[in-house]
């Protein structure tokens, strides 16, 4: 481990810290839609055993025409048991008609930026009710700069994702903005798809043909 990442792994212990102080000193109403007290028993959970902070996310694809396929997420594992969506959710994916599709949803490219928005603004409101803080607004704007030369294979010199990615919040609420600014970069600082997306992850793919 280097400095960065020991002093990086330090300031997250230490807020980990500061969360649990004050939730013993002073607990938490819920706030921002967030059940507060539900939440700060989750990480006290989590703390004492934390063989329940294992999960499994998964979904299942299948592809229709063309370009479109549509993926199924209903189900994942995790706080030592088998869990199931209220709902299941039904996503389509498809290119534009300029990319030889028909438009019927969003780019698979487009899903990740959709993730990427998601994680760290769930963390927001997360990070916000846990130290106290009513949020009024919470915005933001993302984007994606790709060049196709790589997918299309025209090119080995370009790779085939983004070659950058940026994204921009606008945040209210009852706290001096330095403060809303450190929450929003908290929860950057512990988004899942921004670690997967910035620090990668191994993707192991098997093939059935038949």
């Amino acid at each position: 481990m280097n400095r960065q990442t020991a002093a990086v792994a330090a300031k997250g212990e230490r807020h980990m810290t500061e969360v649990m102080t004050t939730a013993t000193r002073a607990p938490r109403e819920p706030r921002n839609g967030v059940n507060t007290p539900a939440l700060l028993a989750t990480i006290n959970a989590v703390k004492e055993t934390p063989a329940l902070a294992k999960f499994q996310f998964r979904a299942s694809s299948r592809w229709l025409d063309g370009t479109y396929s549509e993926s199924r997420v209903e189900s994942f594992t995790g706080a030592g048991g088998e869990h199931k969506h209220k709902t299941e959710f039904r996503y389509g994916a498809d290119h534009p008609a300029v990319l030889v599709g028909e438009d019927r949803g969003p780019t698979p490219i487009e899903f990740l930026l959709h993730g990427l928005a998601m994680c760290i603004t769930a963390g927001v409101g997360n990070i916000a009710a846990a130290r106290g803080v009513t949020l009024t607004s919470v915005e933001s704007q993302v984007e994606g700069d790709i060049d196709l030369q790589g997918i299309l294979g025209l090119s080995d010199k370009v790779r085939n994702g983004y070659e950058r990615i940026r994204i921009s919040f606008t945040i209210a609420g009852d706290a001096p903005p330095e403060k809303l600014r450190e929450i929003v970069e908290q929860s950057r600082a512990r988004s899942a798809v921004f670690d997967v997306l910035t620090n990668g992850v191994p993707v192991d793919v098997s093939v059935n043909a038949r």
